[in-house]
């Protein structure tokens, strides 16, 4: 037995544990994304409809096993969710395209943009209130991303024409962040009202809908093994949003939140192990200069939250 002295305080257990979830959601991310990755032959679309729909497998077993699967279902705004599943489907179609046509470390490195993205929007378009320090994060990190993209940019002295399918894939990347930091605004929304169960959920459902509704422009029969990757990608992908939730129930955001640029160094390895990616040197030096800008904005608003909560208690009559 361990003595009492090895044993963590309450508050540091549950962080640690949140972590732990953190982790092991992006680890089964990353499986995910290598999945859909090879897969290769298989349009974008389709991608969207099998990693939406066996994702909700393993969402209505968890929601089952908690008893919470009624609770689950039940929601008072049906045309949020319809919108933030629309937005969530445009960014993973063009997500998933990104991955088809380039490494998987870069593909990665990129999508580190979201985040930065949120900040501007939230300053932009709900009046959030950003200053010096989270801007000067973000143009930091915007400035990670252009070198990570500068290789594939070569397009812009030539015109669209000369641009390659790795230069479409990178810009496709971008667009996925731009429709993932507008989903994630509308999550934002969502879950003063809603469970994060339900938010899963529903997306699962209409990105389903959304992926199937692109069949006409033309799908392509998966061989046995592509169906296996394919429903292997939705169900792991499901368990990680099961795995990511879990970990936000045991610890605060702010905490667990940087544990997502761990996916970076597994990329890497799994992208050098299983496709042969060789990292580029811009994509490794714009891709830390991207965690480190976002990691100090994390940590920021970890420090906002603090000061506003010593605030409030402040203003509170005792």
């Amino acid at each position: 037995m361990p003595s009492s002295s090895s044993i963590p305080p309450a508050g540091q257990a549950n962080a640690l544990t949140g972590i732990g979830f953190k982790i092991a959601s992006v680890c089964v991310f990353v499986a995910m994304a290598s999945l859909l990755k090879a897969s290769q032959g298989v349009p974008a679309g389709q991608l969207v409809f099998f990693r939406s729909f066996f994702a909700i497998v393993p969402v209505v077993i968890y929601l089952m096993m908690r008893h919470e699967l009624a609770a689950g279902i039940r929601t008072t705004r049906p045309m949020s969710h319809l919108w933030r599943g629309l937005v969530g489907s445009g960014g993973m179609g063009f997500g998933f395209y990104a991955l088809t046509k380039l490494p998987l470390p870069e593909t990665t490195a990129i999508q580190y943009a979201t985040p930065l993205l949120i900040v501007i929007f939230s300053a932009v378009f709900m009046g959030e209130v950003v200053r010096l320090y989270r801007w000067s994060a973000v143009l930091v990190g915007l400035f990670g991303v252009v070198i990570i993209l500068w290789p594939r940019l070569s397009f812009l002295s030539g015109g669209l024409a000369d641009a390659s399918e790795a230069s479409i894939g990178a810009i496709s990347a971008l667009i996925s962040c731009v429709f993932a930091a507008i989903a994630m605004m509308l999550v934002r929304r969502l879950v003063q009202t809603e469970r994060s169960a339900t938010i899963v959920l529903y997306f699962s459902i209409s990105s389903s809908i959304v992926g199937l509704c692109t069949l006409p422009f033309g799908w392509v029969m998966p061989t046995p093994e592509q169906f296996a990757f394919l429903i292997g990608a939705g169900i792991t992908g499901g368990i990680a949003q099961i795995l990511l939730t879990e970990s936000y129930r045991h610890a605060d955001m702010s905490v667990v939140a940087p544990f997502e640029y761990t996916s970076l160094i597994l990329t890497v390895v799994v992208g050098y192990m299983l496709f042969g990616d060789v990292p580029t040197l811009e994509m490794l030096i714009g891709g830390l200069i991207v965690v480190g800008a976002g990691i100090f904005i994390v940590y920021r608003e970890h420090r906002l939250g603090l000061d506003r909560k010593s605030a409030n208690e402040a203003n509170t009559p005792q």
